[in-house]
């Protein structure tokens, strides 16, 4: 399991802006958003998702939990 620190996260629409650029780097992903802490969780290829995640405008670090 991953989880992603994503800055400038502030709104729903930023979570749901972040969850669907998750499931557009692998559409069989299931994400946790955490718009209060900042935060994502995936079990999917860190790297993979963190660019998606940064594309999207979110700039993004993650860590293995």
């Amino acid at each position: 399991m991953y989880e992603f620190e994503i800055r400038n996260m502030t709104c729903g629409h930023c979570a749901s802006t972040v969850e669907k650029a998750i499931k557009a780097a692998d559409p069989q992903a299931s994400a946790v958003i955490d718009l209060g802490a900042k935060t994502a969780q995936t079990k999917l290829d860190p790297s993979a998702i963190n660019a998606a995640i940064e594309t999207a405008g979110y700039p993004s670090s993650f860590r293995q939990i």
